[in-house]
């Protein structure tokens, strides 16, 4: 079982009647989870980050370049992982700026996400 799983389910091995897998299932049917191609359980999105009141955001299967989403109330943008340049939406100065010094703090840990996320036939593939 991957980690993925066990976020969702727990362990298997606590699952001991119908009411349980009943929960686990619906905890999985909630989740923004859907099966690969490949047979791989693949969460639809990945929280990277709450950064005052911002959601940081990187989707499994996505078009180039690499990228991450930014969302709030107000919120819908994307920014390339490697120069964190605004690719798609819109956001004011103050967020901009705030998406941008987070960016300078954590891109590893972007990359790292955006490369543990590649499904086996993702388009984009990993970041080197």
């Amino acid at each position: 079982m991957s980690f993925m799983d066990k976020r969702i389910f727990g362990d298997f091995e606590d699952i001991q009647t119908l009411e349980d897998l009943s929960e686990a299932l619906e905890r999985l049917l909630y989740s923004g989870c859907y099966v690969w191609d490949d047979g791989k359980l693949i969460n639809a999105k990945q929280l990277v980050a709450r950064e005052k009141g911002l959601k940081i955001e990187i989707y499994p299967d996505e078009h180039a370049p690499p990228h991450f989403h930014v969302k709030s109330a107000d919120i819908n943008a994307s920014f390339t992982i490697t120069e964190c340049i605004m690719i798609q939406g819109s956001i004011n100065r103050k967020d901009e700026d705030l998406v941008k010094y987070w960016h300078s703090k954590f891109k590893e840990k972007l990359i790292d996400v955006w490369n543990k996320t590649r499904p086996s036939n993702c388009p984009v593939g990993a970041i080197t």
